[in-house]
Formats: structure tokens, C-alpha cells, sequence
């Protein structure tokens, strides 16, 4: 039995949540699951004395005639609670049909002619993408589930096949079916052959000026670790992990004077969505759902010491269900330890000489999911000062496609000779659902003004700042303003500083991003996330993701805008927000054949939550007191 009522489900309970569906709902031969995951408790069930009953939430559907059905299984009790047909939706790509698509693509007669027009007669040596299909109002596409492809060529097994894209073959690929259901063929370019690999085989001289750099803790690392419990420093919360969500930051708290105050009582990536800007040849499809209509947690990597993970390390095991309800794991698939990060604070007595400062550490949770050609890192930060960083760690493969003779490249950047990549946008969703020394909070917005000259300003120097609480949601839709210095700051409802002042966090926005997609674009609709920085909820415990729960083929208008449609009041409530911030990606050459890391990100900030500096009891390093210490 889990030790904690917000611990994932263990294997024994995937299978046991498997079974009750099956015993209790078989759907027969057609039967496949596509989320076996823990039903969180209310907040209320983990606030009442007795534990709550361990329940699982269960998405199923019949590959036969695409039928979606949900369940809620009380793993105590042995029982299925509901079982909801949800009409018109399509369950994600499943880790099965990523190895369909290429299989039943190669074996399409239309497809091997159309790969024989281009001069490719070997088929084994095409690598097909599988790609969500978006949903464009295409009658054959209706009342299926889909992937669209593309395609490149690998000159042999371990080649680089983002090197040589096949420009203008496209398979629509009917899942439930394992067919093509359409060849679209644009129009062939010639195929760039020119070697560009990048793993350390294919390399024969190597920078042999790097000297060892040991990261060392003789006395172990200063947290501890109990099941998927962490205590660090002032810090305490939990780990959880999903199918769809991937890293899962639970029940936040800081130790503030003897007192246990929360922050946050859960924080995950909500939804993601990446809009290339190529309108034609296919590529006007481009524009996945990571989060939505694949999963993260899925696709996390198994971490390892030394490449992805430097220093005294703990790992927590990812458990997931396959699309037949059985469990299987994800070894290491996050990372946990801690990392120097520079000064924390210092300060040099000019009239004395005497000289304080400390040096910062971070706590660090992270994982790295692979979703195609590209890997994305998310990483957790915790800091000694009381604020918390999340990054998004971008690298992997550009997508790549070809120039048709004569085309410019408008909508992107030449990257090698013959490969084109697309101007294209990493747009991340944050769901913070945050509770500021309690649950009840409001949202402020802050602006910095200046006042006009006059006989408050009269030397013209003059600003401050102007705040507006969002009192409800539709008012709370807001965008960044670079020239009022816009933020936002979560604030207690009840609890106040020495200073009388509401205790609070702030939201940092470090990445914002325009739109560029047309208002009446399909990914505009079905992803209206992006078109706002922030988004603020009353708190639903059934409203979890940024474009709804089947965003895989929706025409739009799902999640935060019907949401929001209600308006609720957001003063004093139980609030959630959510965050969009991401990368504005113009390629370039150095980001081929394989891209550096970029990152991007958000902070929460406390502000006025302490009476003082809560890092001062940070001692001086143990080898560096002479300096440390005037």
C-alpha cells in the first residue's frame, strides 16, 4: 500500500484498476487503455483525519469504432464507480501506433510509388514521423482516429535521417483501422545526401583541452528522501508522475519559524503546443500538442549518472500502464540532487572593509522526455531564498524539410545545404495551483507607472506602482505590457507580514510570446492557451488541462476559454493559475545536426511572504570562511 494518498499507483493497482474495468465494462477484442492513473484526492479528503480511498481514473476506448469511455475505480473497495461514455472525442497517440504508422505506411502500394518517383527504392530505409493530425474539416478525416506523417531517408541504420527529408509525401494513417487512408503528395524536391551525423561514432577528433570537473559531497546530500516525500533545507513536498503530465510537484511547503506554510499545492506542465509557421506542402499541419496528444510522461527517458545527472543522485521510478491495462516501468525517470549556483548573497562594508557573503545551492527535480525529434527537460528548481524556478529544456533534432526547385526559404532558415527548417514556436502551459498560506487568495495585477509632470513630478523622475486585483475570469485573461513592467502576485487572503502587509508570491514572466497564428486559425482555436500569458481559475478539481482533456483532433474552444466563459469571482477563492511562456525558435545553422540546449521559463517569487531575508541563517562555506566572513 502507497505510504501517501498522492503517491502514483503501484503496479499491483494498474492491474487491480484493469481487471474491475474489464470484469465490469469488456469492450471486447477492439479494447485499449490509454490512461491508468491515480484519481487525486480533494483537498478536503487529504485535509480530513481518515485517509482517503485509493481511487484510479481509467480512459478506455474501442479501436473498433473509436467509442471513448472513463472510469473511476475505488481500489479499496474493489468497484467501478462511473463508467461515462464521452462522445465526439479521440483518445491520444499511443506508444503502439508510433510503430504502426511507419509499418503500415511502407507497406501502402501509393506509398512505394510515390517514394519510386523520388528515386527510392529501398523502403526499409524511410523513417516515418508519426504527427497528430489537427483537425481541418476534411470529410474523408471525419469520425477517425489519425496520424499524419513525414518522411525522411537514412543512408544506413544509425544515419541521421533529419539530414535527408522526403519533401512532400505525407500518409494520412487511419489508427483504429492500421491503414492509410489518403497519400498527399505535394510535389517532390531533391533530396539533400550530404552526411550530417552527430553521435560520437561517426566522430574522429575530439577538443582535448576539457580537465575533470568532480561535483563531491563526502557527508551525502542535504536532503532526504522518504518514498516520494522530500525534505530539503525549508523545503518539503511530493513527487508524483503520470502518463500525460509527466513530473508532478504536490503539496509545496515551507518551514518558516517553527511553522509549516504552503505555497503550492500542485504544479505541473498543463499543455503544449508547437505552431511552425510553413503554410503549404503539409506542413500548415505542423503544430502538436506534446502534452495532450502524446505524453510526456510516456515518452520520459530512463536518466543517467554522469549524461543527464551530475553529483549525488536520487531516482524515483516511473510506473505506467500499456495500452492493455499491464504495468510497466520507466527506471530513473527523475532525476533529484543538488547544485551549486553561484553567490547567494553578498555585501562589502565600504567604511569597513568587512566583507559577507554566502554561496547559493539549489535543489533540483528534473526529467527529460523524448517526443519525436526533439527532447524537452523540465526541470524543477528550489532556492535557499524561498523562490522557485521552472525551466523547460529544449534540444534534440529540428524538424526538417526540403526547398521545391526555385522555392525561398520565407518561412524559415537553411540550415545545411538543402535542409530547410521552419520558423516555428514552443509554446508551454503551466497549471500552479497555488495556495498562499492557505487556500483562499486573490490575484493582483501590478503596473509600473509614471506620473505626468506636474506638482507631484515636477522634476519629471516620477513613477510607481498601480494595482488591480482581478476579481474574475474573465478579467483575469492578461498579456505582459513591457512598458508598464506588468506582473502578477498571489496574495493570502487572511495572513500578513510584520509590516501588516498580505503575504504573497509573485509570478516572474521571464519568456513571454506573441501569436502569430491568425485568431482563426485551427490551432489558434484549439490551443487558445497561447494567446494569453495568464489565465486564473477558480479551482475545479476536473479542470486539469490547458486545451482540455482531448485536445488529439478537437475543432477548438475547449479548456480555459469555456473555463472561463463562466466568469467565476476569483477573490478571496481557491485559485489556480496558468501560465503560458515559451520559445520563439528562428533556426539556425548551429542548431543542426543536433541543437544545443535553449531554455526557457518562469519564477515564483515571494513577495512579503517573510518579515526579512529568509537566507540569512545560511552559515559560510566550511572552505571559504576567510573569505565569507569578514
Amino acid at each position: 500500500m502507497p505510504a501517501h494518498p498522492l503517491d502514483p499507483l503501484t503496479p499491483a493497482e494498474i492491474r487491480q484498476a484493469t481487471a474491475l474495468v474489464r470484469a465490469a465494462h469488456d469492450l471486447g477484442a477492439g479494447m485499449m487503455f490509454e490512461t491508468i492513473s491515480l484519481a487525486e484526492p480533494s483537498k478536503a479528503e487529504l485535509r480530513a483525519e481518515t485517509p482517503p480511498p485509493r481511487r484510479a481514473f481509467v480512459c478506455a476506448f474501442d479501436r473498433r469504432d473509436g467509442r471513448v469511455f472513463e472510469a473511476v475505480v475505488d481500489l479499496a473497495a474493489g468497484a467501478v464507480l462511473s463508467w461515462q461514455h464521452i462522445p465526439g472525442v479521440r483518445p491520444r497517440i499511443l506508444f503502439d501506433d508510433i510503430e504502426l504508422v511507419g509499418r503500415v505506411a511502407r507497406a501502402d502500394p501509393g506509398f512505394q510509388a510515390a517514394l519510386a518517383r523520388r528515386g527510392i527504392t529501398d523502403i526499409g530505409l524511410v523513417q516515418v514521423d508519426p504527427w497528430s493530425a489537427g483537425n481541418y474539416g476534411l470529410p474523408d478525416e471525419e469520425g477517425r482516429r489519425l496520424s499524419h506523417t513525414f518522411c525522411w531517408l537514412r543512408t544506413s541504420p544509425d544515419d541521421n535521417a533529419y539530414a535527408h527529408p522526403i519533401e512532400g509525401l505525407c500518409a494520412v494513417i487511419d489508427l483504429d483501422r492500421a491503414a492509410v487512408l489518403r497519400i498527399d503528395d505535394h510535389g517532390a524536391a531533391p533530396i539533400p545526401m550530404r552526411d550530417s551525423n552527430y553521435a560520437a561514432q561517426f566522430r574522429t577528433v575530439f577538443r582535448d583541452d576539457i580537465r575533470p570537473l568532480e561535483i563531491i559531497q563526502p557527508d551525502g546530500p542535504s536532503f532526504a528522501v522518504d518514498g516520494q516525500e522530500v525534505r530539503w533545507q525549508k523545503w518539503r513536498f511530493r513527487v508524483g508522475f503520470n502518463a500525460r503530465e509527466g513530473l508532478v510537484l504536490h503539496a509545496l511547503t515551507y518551514e518558516d519559524q517553527g511553522r509549516t506554510r504552503p505555497v503550492m499545492h500542485r504544479g505541473a506542465l498543463s499543455e503544449m503546443v508547437v505552431p511552425y509557421a510553413h503554410p503549404g506542402g503539409g506542413h500548415f499541419r505542423k503544430n502538436a500538442f506534446d502534452v495532450g496528444e502524446y505524453g510526456i510522461g510516456v515518452l520520459a527517458n530512463s536518466l543517467t549518472l554522469g549524461c543527464d545527472c551530475l553529483g549525488a543522485i536520487h531516482y524515483f521510478d516511473g510506473w505506467l500502464a500499456d495500452s492493455k491495462g499491464d504495468p510497466y516501468c520507466i527506471p530513473n525517470a527523475i532525476c533529484l540532487h543538488e547544485e551549486d549556483h553561484g553567490i547567494l548573497w553578498k555585501h562589502t562594508d565600504l567604511h569597513t572593509g568587512k566583507v559577507e557573503v554566502r554561496r547559493a545551492r539549489r535543489l533540483v527535480l528534473s526529467s527529460i522526455s523524448t517526443i519525436g525529434n526533439y527532447e524537452y527537460g523540465s526541470f524543477w528548481y528550489l532556492h535557499q531564498d524561498g523562490s522557485i524556478h521552472f525551466e523547460i529544456k529544449a534540444t534534440g533534432i529540428m524538424n526538417t524539410a526540403g526547398l521545391k526547385p526555385g522555392e525561398e526559404p520565407r518561412f524559415g532558415t537553411l540550415v545545411a545545404p538543402g535542409v530547410y527548417a521552419h520558423l516555428h514556436q514552443h509554446v508551454f502551459n503551466m497549471r500552479l495551483d497555488m495556495d498562499v498560506d492557505g487556500e483562499a487568495n486573490r490575484v493582483v495585477e501590478v503596473d509600473t507607472v509614471g506620473l505626468p509632470m506636474g506638482p507631484e513630478n515636477p522634476h519629471g523622475n516620477a513613477f510607481m506602482l498601480r494595482e488591480t486585483v482581478l476579481e474574475s475570469e474573465l478579467r483575469a485573461q492578461r498579456n505582459v505590457d513591457f512598458y508598464k513592467m506588468r506582473g502578477w502576485r498571489v496574495e493570502s487572503a487572511h495572513a500578513r507580514n510584520a509590516m501588516g502587509q498580505p503575504t504573497a508570491y509573485r509570478l516572474v514572466v521571464q519568456n513571454p510570446l506573441p501569436t502569430f497564428s491568425a485568431p482563426e486559425a485551427s490551432v489558434t482555436k484549439r490551443a487558445a492557451f497561447m494567446t494569453r500569458q495568464l489565465w486564473v481559475t477558480a479551482f475545479d478539481a476536473e479542470e486539469m488541462f490547458a486545451a482540455g482533456r482531448y485536445p488529439n483532433q478537437s475543432s477548438g474552444g475547449d479548456g480555459l476559454p469555456a473555463w472561463t466563459a463562466a466568469d467565476r469571482p476569483l477573490v478571496d477563492a481557491d485559485l489556480v493559475l496558468w501560465h503560458s511562456f515559451g520559445l520563439h525558435h528562428v533556426p539556425r545553422p548551429e542548431d543542426f545536426p543536433v541543437q544545443p540546449v535553449i531554455t526557457a521559463g518562469f519564477a515564483l517569487h515571494p513577495e512579503g511572504f517573510f518579515d526579512e531575508n529568509p537566507a540569512l541563517d545560511v552559515p559560510p562555506g566550511r572552505s571559504a570562511k576567510s573569505c565569507c566572513v569578514g
